[in-house]
């Protein structure tokens, strides 16, 4: 009997000893907590931005691209055709103006008569042809478009006929049949200043613009 109450005196000692060690929180503990699912973090999408409207009105007076004679005209055109706008148009025609020279230089007849109308085309290729038949060789290149400028601009029907000023550097060598330069220099670029009109029917859903005139100035 004695021993039992020793064994029971010791058990009850070391029980409370453990519950003064493990019992209380010091404080350091990593805390538990459940957190619903409608809590949790949102990743917030953000909305796309809106379409950039072309302005009904694009001309300014003393724009720099738009010479002020050719101002009506513009405004007449974006009146027609609500899409227009007149710096796209001028990036286009940047790129037609080196697109529409290397065709020539190179004397593919084929490009460039989607490119230009007969008439303009027509004279292209004759000077291809003369080039050819006097065994002459082009190797130009477009060193820069220095500036190019609307000078005039007009709506006739639903046809919209546009002109623009390039200003631009052309390097250019002539060479024969046996390869000899005869004309040019690769190394100084000639200024250029030469006025082109593109054309396009807005009543067409064909987009393109083409060359009806070519013009130095």
């Amino acid at each position: 009997m004695t021993v039992i109450v020793i064994l029971a005196l010791i058990f009850a000692l070391l029980a409370l000893r453990l519950y003064s060690v493990l019992g209380k929180r010091t404080g350091h503990e990593q805390r538990q907590m459940h957190v619903p699912v409608d809590d949790r973090p949102v990743v917030a999408v953000p909305a796309p931005s809106p379409a950039i409207e072309a302005r009904p009105d694009q001309v300014r007076s003393g724009d720099s691209i738009i010479a002020l004679d050719a101002q009506n005209g513009v405004r007449a055109i974006i009146g027609a055709d609500r899409a227009f706008d007149v710096t796209r148009f001028l990036a286009g025609a940047r790129g037609a103006y080196g697109v529409i020279l290397e065709s020539f230089w190179n004397g593919d007849k084929d490009r460039l008569k989607d490119l230009c109308d007969n008439d303009v085309y027509g004279s292209f290729a004759t000077a291809i042809d003369e080039r050819t038949a006097a065994g002459h060789v082009l190797h130009n290149r477009l060193v820069r478009i220095d500036n190019a400028r609307i000078t005039d601009a007009a709506l006739t029907g639903g046809t919209a006929q546009i002109t623009v000023l390039f200003e631009a550097d052309i390097a250019a060598i002539t060479r024969d049949a046996e390869g000899t330069v005869i004309a040019g220099s690769m190394e100084d670029a000639i200024p250029t200043r030469e006025a082109w009109t593109f054309e396009r029917d807005l009543r067409s859903r064909n987009p393109d613009w083409i060359l009806v005139a070519t013009d130095e100035v």
